[in-house]
C-alpha cells in the first residue's frame, strides 16, 4: 500500500491575479480577511499571496491598527 500521497494545488496571489499594485489601508474590508478571529494575521503559506504582497498587507493591517480602523484583537 502506498504512503499518503496527495497533490496540493499552487494558491495563487489574489493581487497578482487581479493586477493590483498597491494594497491600501483604508480598505478595511479587504484586510478582514487575512485576519483570523483573534486578530491575528494569517501567514503567506495559508493565504496564497505572494512575498511582495503580504508585507504590503502586513504594513497595511498595522497602519489600519494604528489609527483605528481595525482592532487590535477582538472582545468575545
Amino acid at each position: 500500500m502506498e504512503k499518503g500521497k496527495f497533490f496540493v494545488r499552487r494558491k495563487n496571489c489574489r493581487f497578482c491575479s487581479d493586477k493590483i499594485e498597491y494594497v491600501d489601508f483604508k480598505n478595511v474590508m479587504l484586510l478582514r480577511g487575512f485576519l483570523t478571529d483573534r486578530g491575528k494575521i494569517i501567514p503567506r503559506r495559508i493565504s496564497g499571496n505572494c512575498a511582495s504582497h503580504q508585507r504590503q498587507i502586513a504594513g497595511a493591517i498595522k497602519q489600519a491598527r494604528s489609527i483605528a480602523l481595525l482592532a487590535f484583537a477582538e472582545e468575545k
